[in-house]
């Protein structure tokens, strides 16, 4: 079956133009103009990818990353001319998995979009229990992504739920932030984020319970980590 792209992008012709290169190497592709539209057919519909301009009317992509991530797994691309780190940064943070600078030759393009379904489908591949799957009364819903704490479900975000399976796959190892983010969001060096210290927080508040001592200790000056007793 034919994987199936959504490009969000204001620029018709440029949109047409990715499109049907896109189309010529197999793929099934879907065009919006807007950021309202396009967050609104990723929503209803299935995507394998989503190309994803951060400059567009009615909503910007910042935004519209925003509010998938939250809601699907899907693998974002960003398309931006806004080149400066902070922007790259900020667009990363929110939940895009890549991104590629405009203007662009479209060669790296399907060079990048290979990449990234490589990526995914080894994803998949990997997304059997791991070495260590339950901690205490925890443990990992890997099917529908998200925990078990005793009796209670606790639904989490693709990011959080990776960051968890890291932490509880390397049980008393102490995770530095840059393995963490090579790990969970696969970036090569650290880009000066505090993303994974935002996520660790967004962890706690799911699968803490108030009062009690938080399963993920941080090592101040190295990292985190989940320890058995």
């Amino acid at each position: 079956m034919a994987k199936r792209i959504l490009i969000v992008e204001d620029e018709k012709n440029l949109a047409r133009f990715v499109s049907l290169e896109l189309q010529h190497e197999g793929y099934e592709v879907h065009v919006e103009n807007d950021g309202k539209s396009g967050l609104a057919q990723a929503m209803e519909n299935d995507y394998d990818l989503i190309l994803l301009d951060l400059m567009l009317p009615e909503m910007d992509g910042f935004e519209v990353t925003r509010r998938l991530q939250n809601e699907k797994d899907t693998y974002i691309i960003m398309m931006t001319a806004r080149d400066s780190v902070m922007d790259i940064v900020a667009g990363l943070d929110r939940g895009a998995d890549g991104y590629i600078i405009k203007p662009f030759a479209i060669e790296e393009l399907l060079a990048r979009v290979r990449a990234a379904f490589r990526r995914i489908d080894s994803d998949i591949a990997k997304a059997a229990p791991t070495r260590k799957t339950s901690y205490r009364d925890l443990s990992l819903d890997v099917q529908n992504r998200g925990v078990i704490r005793g009796d209670q479900f606790i639904p989490l975000t693709k990011r959080e739920f990776a960051l968890l399976q890291v932490l509880m796959s390397n049980m008393n190892q102490v995770m530095s932030r840059e393995e963490l983010l090579s790990k969970v969001w696969k970036y090569v060096e650290d880009p000066e984020t505090n993303v994974v210290d935002v996520y660790i927080r967004y962890l706690r508040g799911k699968i803490d319970i108030p009062g009690r001592e938080s399963y993920i200790q941080t090592v101040r000056g190295l990292g985190y980590v989940i320890r058995e007793k």
